[in-house]
């Protein structure tokens, strides 16, 4: 039989309570703490939607993976094609005498976001930027990001050049803790490739001049896409990812993003609420030499908690039961739910406390026998 149990938190949360919803105004949006793996905010994130030059942050990943593999060193040399030389938009101003190295053409896509390294990038890792786009497509379906696709390796707008901003949020968290040595490009503001490009050489994220501890990732714009950006900023023990999209300016772009960073650090407070080892409840033992054992905490629960203090949070703890003895120390035999205003259920195993053995056979026959009793009681009262 399937227990539950409802518990009132507020005895072991005693500064709980909701956060003021944020209402964005971009098109789409996802933001995401990564030190307690929660999304704080979803508005139409798993909408494929025109990337621009967001979607350069899957060129990088490509080019960190060859990197990380042994198929590049940061002093390879690529070729330049006409192909690449002849692109437009925001570019390094590459020529075909050029032979940019790795280093280069991370600080020139990550900095100058330029079309041209994107393209000398997917030539020189696949040949052609067509089979590199291929490669993107399938990589990031293997990451997880199920609402993607690549036409070509720069964000050049194409109807299948698409991505969900969940997606790019999950590929921005992948940036940040595998590749920790090359994510601290992000943060740099100038690179001026061959002194070409003087005026196109500041990184175009705003939220790094407004300091917050802003150091990444990528902003995007196309005539169909709006401006974008995808951003990350840490605060103390708190990392928090936000990517929106659909915004109708440079100075919208910027006033959102800030006032998204903000929310998501000042209306939510990270909180042990439960320790290791702590018992939260207890459960009935059928047939053991004990009548129940202590349920407790697998490891600490950390979770993000609403700033100010007002009802509504709740916790359940379910167990099938009685539980049935011999039983060890740390089995798994529960789990406690936890539930915040406006954010996803925490689930949490819970263990047993300690071991309980199997009844002796004295003990076996006095409970068989209480059993046998009450049934008989139950059975012999008159209906009513």
């Amino acid at each position: 039989m399937l227990f539950r149990r409802l518990l009132c938190l507020l005895v072991v949360l005693p500064f709980i309570g909701q956060a003021q919803a944020f209402e964005t105004r971009a098109q789409a949006a996802w933001v995401y703490d990564m030190a307690t793996q929660t999304v704080l905010m979803d508005k139409n994130a798993d909408v494929p939607l025109p990337p621009a030059s967001m979607s350069k942050l899957m060129t990088l990943n490509m080019l960190f993976e060859a990197l990380r593999d042994g198929r590049v060193t940061m002093e390879t040399e690529f070729s330049v094609s006409a192909r690449a030389q002849a692109m437009g938009g925001s570019t390094m101003f590459l020529n075909q005498r050029d032979r940019p190295t790795t280093r280069d053409l991370i600080k020139g896509i990550i900095i100058n976001s330029g079309n041209d390294a994107c393209v000398v990038v997917a030539e020189g890792l696949s040949g052609t930027e067509e089979a590199f786009s291929h490669q993107m497509t399938e990589r990031a379906k293997a990451l997880g990001m199920t609402n993607s696709t690549f036409a070509n390796a720069s964000g050049w707008p194409d109807p299948a050049q698409r991505m969900s901003m969940r997606d790019l949020g999950i590929l921005a968290k992948r940036l940040i803790e595998e590749f920790p040595e090359l994510y601290a490009t992000f943060a740099e503001t100038e690179f001026n490739y061959a002194d070409r490009a003087p005026a196109n050489r500041h990184n175009r994220n705003p939220l790094l001049k407004l300091g917050g501890g802003a150091d990444g990732l990528k902003t995007g714009h196309t005539s169909e896409a709006g401006y974008g950006l995808v951003g990350s900023a840490k605060q103390g023990d708190r990392r928090v990812i936000f990517v929106i999209t659909g915004m109708t300016s440079e100075e919208a772009r910027a006033e959102e993003a800030d006032r998204m960073m903000n929310w998501a650090f000042r209306q939510f407070v990270m909180k042990t609420v439960i320790k290791a080892g702590h018992r939260v409840a207890s459960a009935d033992v059928w047939l053991g030499d004990a009548a129940e054992v202590g349920l407790v905490a697998a490891e600490d629960v950390t979770m993000l908690v609403p700033a100010l203090v007002q009802d509504g949070v709740k916790a359940e703890i379910s167990y099938t039961g009685p539980l049935k003895a011999p039983l060890a120390a740390g089995t798994e035999v529960g789990t406690l739910t936890i539930s915040v205003p406006d954010l996803p259920q925490r689930e949490i195993p819970l263990l047993a406390e300690n071991s309980v053995a199997a009844a002796g056979f004295l003990q076996r026959l006095e409970k068989a026998a209480l059993v046998l009793q009450k049934r008989f009681l139950t059975d012999a009262e008159p209906a009513t």
